[in-house]
């Protein structure tokens, strides 16, 4: 692990300044056919393929990898249970592996809400940020399903840290890419569920959901990281800080999941030139401008307090279904981003009920637990692919 560390390290710094200037767009010959809003409607099954077309992937724009690659559009479900096309990608290593290989379903952490944000959007350039810890997966000889969620790449608003939404299109990822001919993978695949930030509140909603939505996925455990467990700590731990910009995407990412929130009302002409560009740009402009604003500094009455909102923010809290299957959960001591008495709190709302939970603090924050704790994470996943046996700590 001292040489796996490094390297992810110094991969992920490499794809991050490379990439963070440069929104992420997709090559036209690497375009899948558009997916229309009549898609989700076709007979089918959450999972099922819309369509599929080979694609490149780089961990950064230096670095090609021997890799097959597919972008994806599958069906997948609603936060309301409505049926809906998500886009996403397929990877599997050209590395001459015959029988069982293990499938990971990955999410990202927070990219931003347009289109051209999207991880599939960037990964025949090399300009995903998260490329390089999905390439350590690769390495692994394992294969890899990106889930683009709901929105992302796709027509409509991405519904941005709306967690059913968010963890059942990773699940039909999965479903997606055992169904997806070439890859090798089948319904007896096993299954790691991985991501971090948004892509922790991801995860951590596929492991809570598995049982119920998507069962027949032979799921082997979860690791998850940096989770947003509960938006209203986090929402009030953000107002006026560093992450205030992400306060107001989550709110247009919820106003697109329940439309009757209608967002819009309570904006004032700074929160509508604010949404504005929290739709068209990705997470870096977003960030900095949102940087240190407050929500009564867009708004013209707090959506937060009335109780509609506080309901649908409320519907997205972990830790009310303890996960099927093992959980390695890691949080930052000092992140600077989600608190870490919430990742404390999921912890323990889940050993509550069971859960075989192995905990690991960091003391590092949000942007470097991501990094140094990616190899940890994917270690814990090795040892649950070759069937060893757990190390839970509640």
């Amino acid at each position: 692990m001292r040489h796996i560390v490094p390297a992810a390290l110094a991969a992920l710094a490499l794809t991050t300044a490379l990439t963070a200037t440069a929104p992420a767009q997709a090559s036209a010959d690497t375009q899948a056919t558009p997916t229309t809003a009549t898609d989700a409607t076709a007979a089918g099954q959450p999972g099922d393929l819309v369509s599929a077309q080979q694609t490149r992937f780089m961990p950064n724009p230096l670095v090609p990898t021997d890799t097959k690659a597919w972008k994806i559009h599958y069906r997948s479900t609603t936060a309301t249970g409505a049926p809906t096309t998500v886009s996403g990608t397929v990877l599997v290593p050209r590395d001459g592996r015959t029988g069982q290989r293990p499938l990971v379903t990955y999410a990202v952490g927070t990219v931003g809400l347009a289109d051209s944000c999207a991880p599939s959007a960037g990964f025949p350039t090399g300009t995903t940020a998260e490329g390089s810890l999905i390439w350590q997966a690769l390495l692994r000889g394992w294969a890899v399903a990106v889930t683009d969620y709901e929105g992302l790449g796709t027509p409509g608003t991405h519904t941005y840290t709306v967690g059913r939404a968010e963890g059942q299109a990773m699940l039909d990822a999965a479903r997606a890419a055992e169904r997806l001919p070439g890859t090798g993978l089948n319904a007896d695949t096993p299954v790691g569920i991985m991501g971090y930030s948004q892509g922790g509140q991801a995860s951590s909603w596929a492991a809570e959901i598995h049982d119920s939505y998507a069962p027949d996925l032979n799921v082997k455990g979860t690791a998850t990281g940096g989770v947003p467990a509960d938006l209203l700590k986090v929402a009030d731990f953000n107002n006026g800080g560093v992450g205030a910009g992400l306060i107001l995407a989550s709110a247009v990412g919820h106003d697109a999941a329940y439309p009757a929130l209608d967002l819009a009302k309570y904006l004032n002409a700074r929160g509508r030139s604010m949404v504005n560009i929290v739709r068209t740009q990705c997470v870096a402009i977003d960030a900095i401008a949102g940087l240190f604003q407050r929500i009564d500094q867009v708004t013209t009455s707090n959506p937060l307090h009335q109780a509609d909102w506080q309901s649908a923010l409320r519907a997205d809290t972990l830790g009310t279904h303890g996960p099927d299957a093992p959980v390695y959960l890691y949080h930052g001591v000092v992140d600077e981003l989600i608190p870490y008495t919430v990742g404390q709190q999921l912890r323990s709302d889940w050993c509550a009920k069971g859960v075989d939970v192995q905990w690991q603090p960091m003391p590092l924050g949000h942007i470097t637990g991501a990094i140094a704790g990616s190899p940890f994470a994917m270690e814990w996943l090795a040892d649950r692919f070759a069937g060893h046996p757990t190390a839970g700590n509640c």
